[in-house]
């Protein structure tokens, strides 16, 4: 088999994605048969040991899986958490393979959440080159004045000095003690909505994600979790630019 780079092996693995297989391996946590390995090193996965942390990963996945889950209120997007708390991978009964969170979902947010084995997949999905959409459904507690809409739509500056991305803000249901917006943004950064909202003044009641690069969570119910099917994989794919060809 014909070598490849040790990040697009690790990540294929569906350890983690291929940006954080870069990072493992520029602080020399990556060996090839016993010895370091540095950026831009080559291997065949079939027939290397490649080791993590001194953790040997496993093959390349023959399988792909590409899963969509709504994700409840209370459940974190980490594999592992030292502190006891509800994991969203745990939600995923009967899935085999060792799947991951493509992105994340804090843990107060909740709705459409995907998951695979495919890192490259994932890391293509969540690069902020990528750009890739996706779509909450927002309720703010109180009114939301024009001035705060202008200003979402327009970018603003985060509490870390960043500044957002023109989005798009729609106004569904306004109520005296509460509006709801439909907000789509094409960034990832940290609890974005969130701190959007906070940046103009708003505070949000509930936040849930309903569309990832045009791919809508749809009735599924919380907790709930399915395969995405082809015409799904194609979206996104579209969506990165990607060829809609089987991987």
């Amino acid at each position: 088999m014909e070598k490849e780079r040790v990040q697009k092996i690790i990540a294929e693995s569906g350890m983690c994605s291929r940006r954080k297989a870069e990072e493992l391996i520029a602080n020399g946590e990556v060996t090839i048969n016993g010895h370091v390995c540095g950026l831009g090193d080559k291997a065949d996965p079939n027939a290397d040991i490649i080791s993590v942390k001194g953790k040997r990963i496993g093959e390349v996945p023959r399988e792909k899986r590409y899963i969509m889950l709504n994700k409840p209120r209370g459940y974190i997007t980490t594999m592992a958490d030292e502190q006891g708390r509800k994991i969203a991978v745990e939600l995923l009964k009967g899935v085999e393979e060792r799947v991951v969170p493509v992105g994340r979902l804090d843990r107060n947010s909740e709705g459409l959440l995907l998951f695979t084995n495919d890192g490259e997949f994932a890391n293509e999905i969540t690069h902020p080159s990528r750009h890739v959409s996706k779509t909450y459904r927002v309720t703010i507690d109180g009114k939301v004045s024009e001035e705060q809409i202008m200003r979402l739509s327009a970018g603003v500056e985060l509490d870390d000095g960043k500044v957002t991305l023109p989005c798009s803000v729609e106004v569904l249901v306004e109520e005296p003690d509460r509006t709801v917006l439909r907000i789509t943004i094409k960034q990832g950064l940290n609890r974005q909505i969130r701190r959007m909202c906070a940046a103009v003044g708003l505070e949000v009641g509930r936040l849930r994600r309903t569309a990832i690069g045009g791919v809508k969570l749809g009735m599924l119910k919380p907790g709930e979790w399915r395969d995405l099917t082809k015409d799904e994989l194609r979206m996104l794919r579209a969506a990165v630019g990607k060829s809609n060809k089987k991987r």
